[in-house]
């Protein structure tokens, strides 16, 4: 019986909650495509985990912060894979800087990342899943700084926006049986909170959410494997905030 396993690709997958997410799909039982940036070791580290649990892997390196590298990147996890059933919209920069300061070129780098980006990756797979006749997931990863970020008017902006994108996403595609959802999480055990805070003042802000304690990345990955999931095939459109007890809505 040839391998029916669901196609993923995960953008900003070296680390992190992208890294995460790539493990779990892999553990669902599905075949993943590894986007990565600058540190091809941990690439391919996950690469080795997908594989280790039985499932392809293939490794896809570029940055999304144009319109043709989104399709490129996507056509070569096509190419890779043979199909794409699910796009995890996971890759994003936040370099803070103070609003007063902040420079156009800062603002536009940020926007061609976190926002553009994600919205011309879902684009290209989009059109990958129509012409194949795949009723597809896409999901695409915003944040709590959807309330402000003291040191990140231009990354706020951009995870606002995500969600914006999401929903028009949403009815855009409703017709042809693709479905877009957005996360939005909270601090979390990653590499982007200790950019600008110590190990301290990360303990003080996670004392300080209701359950007490960081989000870790397998947890924002479990929800996105159920979003992608057949018991997700109503939800579309929506927004959901995993951040340990903090209201958001």
């Amino acid at each position: 019986m040839a391998d029916t396993a669901r196609a993923v690709f995960v953008t900003g997958a070296q680390q992190g909650i992208g890294a995460a997410a790539a493990r779990a799909f892999a553990a669902a039982g599905c075949d993943v495509a590894v986007n990565w940036l600058d540190d091809e070791a941990a690439a391919e580290a996950v690469a080795a985990d997908i594989r280790a649990a039985g499932r392809r892997a293939v490794l896809v390196r570029g940055d999304v912060g144009t319109a043709a590298s989104c399709a490129a990147l996507v056509d070569a996890a096509v190419a890779g894979l043979g199909r794409i059933d699910v796009l995890v919209n996971n890759a994003g920069i936040f370099p803070r800087v103070d609003f007063l300061t902040m420079t156009e070129a800062e603002w536009d780098r940020v926007l061609d990342v976190n926002l553009k980006g994600s919205a011309f990756c879902a684009q290209a797979a989009a059109r990958h899943m129509v012409a194949a006749g795949t009723k597809g997931v896409i999901l695409n990863l915003s944040s709590s700084s959807v309330r402000g970020a003291v040191l990140g008017v231009h990354y706020s902006a951009t995870k606002t926006g995500v969600i914006g994108i999401t929903r028009s996403m949403a009815l855009a595609l409703a017709p042809h049986g693709i479905r877009v959802n957005a996360i939005a999480p909270g601090l979390t055990d990653t590499a982007q909170p200790r950019y600008g805070n110590s190990d301290a003042e990360l303990a003080e802000m996670a004392k300080a959410l209701p359950l007490g304690r960081m989000g870790r990345p397998e947890e924002i990955a479990g929800l996105m494997v159920y979003l992608a999931s057949p018991g997700a095939e109503w939800i579309t459109g929506q927004v959901y905030h995993i951040n340990g007890g903090v209201y958001l809505a």
